[in-house]
C-alpha cells in the first residue's frame, strides 16, 4: 500500500444545524476550490453548555478535506455561512494517506502562496 506523511493536507470538522446550511457550505468551499471534498455526515445529537446552561440539539457534522495553506480561508466561509455565534472549526492534520488520494486533494484546491 502505497502512501506518504503529509503536512499539506487536513480535515476541517464543523457542525451545523441544518442539513441545507451543511450543504450550502458544502457547495461554496468545492465551488470555490477551498475543499476537495466535503462529507456530510448523519445527524447526531450533540450535548454542550452555552450561557450557563446544558443544551442538546441535533447537528450535522461536516468534514472538509483542503490544504493547510487554505484553513483561514475556508474558516473564513463557514463563518460567512453559518447561523452559530461560535462555530465549531476543527482542524485535524493528515499524518499519512495514500499517495493518489493526497494528491487528488491538491489538485481539487487552489494554491496560496
Amino acid at each position: 500500500m502505497k502512501g506518504k506523511k503529509s503536512e499539506k493536507i487536513c480535515v476541517l470538522m464543523t457542525t451545523t444545524p441544518t442539513q441545507e446550511m451543511a450543504g450550502q457550505i458544502a457547495q461554496v468551499l468545492v465551488q470555490a476550490r477551498l475543499a476537495a471534498c466535503v462529507q456530510i455526515l448523519a445527524p447526531m445529537v450533540s450535548y454542550y453548555r452555552w450561557n450557563n446552561q446544558v443544551n442538546s440539539e441535533q447537528e450535522w457534522p461536516i468534514l472538509i478535506k483542503t490544504r493547510t495553506t487554505l484553513v483561514q480561508k475556508v474558516e473564513q466561509e463557514i463563518r460567512v455561512n453559518h447561523s452559530y455565534q461560535v462555530p465549531e472549526i476543527i482542524q485535524v492534520p493528515v499524518e499519512w494517506g495514500s499517495t493518489d488520494y493526497l494528491a487528488w486533494c491538491s489538485e481539487q484546491t487552489i494554491s496560496v502562496g
